[in-house]
């Protein structure tokens, strides 16, 4: 998903805020919280919560009811008001956190998906203030979280279809397959895409993803799920990685 893309998924998330279920919604809080009332739409509410420091207190007024209401009925309106509040911060960890994951699109789905996670679980009984920097905060914790265990998982082993391996290792010339178990061809698997890696060619993410999947016998849409990214995500990402890969064996 390009930076295009992306503001054309906002501008139509600022367009559904406008929708009458919407406005009801608003006026159902502004009935107990008192705050609330100075806004006549959404787009006010958020308009005041892009204005001054994610300090102020003030924020807290219209989280905190966001949240108690979203708490008690899990209605999915409420997650789409407080993505549209918090977009310009979701863009901003997606800058700064680039490093994790060079695929834009995997990353802001991972985002994004640490972002709902976080969100449904907040609990205004227990921190009611400061809630901006509770949000930002524990979106970057279970990200890296996500990212930690997608870096992690190649260093565990499963059983591998010998017929997936050698699919996978096909590409490879001087290697006889007759001669060698199962666990030699992933380990000189393994070192092939890492020197990949570390060549630059593919990235970190892109050297898990394919180890975990090819190698490990993972389904690309069990893999995705597990990080917490589309499966066409994954598997745009692994089909990019792979065909560097294989531009590189063929030009090399």
């Amino acid at each position: 998903m390009s930076r295009v893309s992306r503001n054309h998924d906002y501008q139509s998330l600022e367009r559904e805020l406008q929708d009458a279920e919407y406005q009801t919604l608003l006026r159902m809080l502004q009935r107990t919280e008192p705050f609330l009332r100075r806004f006549a739409t959404w787009a006010d509410v958020v308009a005041f919560m892009r204005k001054g420091a994610s300090r102020d207190p003030l924020k807290d007024e219209i989280l905190r009811p966001i949240f108690r209401a979203h708490g008690q009925d899990r209605d999915h309106h409420w997650r789409t008001i407080l993505l549209v509040i918090f977009w310009p911060a979701l863009r901003a960890i997606h800058y700064r956190k680039r490093a994790w994951d060079d695929d834009c699109d995997a990353r802001w789905s991972n985002v994004t998906w640490a972002f709902l996670k976080v969100i449904c679980r907040i609990d205004v009984a227990r921190r009611p203030d400061r809630l901006v920097q509770k949000v930002v905060n524990d979106t970057i914790h279970v990200l890296h979280e996500e990212y930690r265990r997608e870096w992690d998982r190649a260093s565990r082993e499963v059983a591998t279809d010998p017929d997936e391996l050698e699919k996978l290792a096909g590409a490879v010339e001087g290697i006889d397959f007759d001669a060698m178990d199962a666990r030699e061809v992933r380990e000189a698997e393994i070192e092939r895409l890492r020197s990949h890696m570390k060549a630059g060619r593919i990235s970190e993410a892109d050297f898990h993803l394919i180890v975990g999947t090819r190698l490990y016998g993972k389904l690309v849409r069990e893999y995705a799920a597990e990080v917490g990214i589309s499966f066409e995500a994954a598997k745009k990402r692994r089909q990019r990685a792979e065909a560097a890969i294989r531009r590189y064996e063929k030009n090399g």
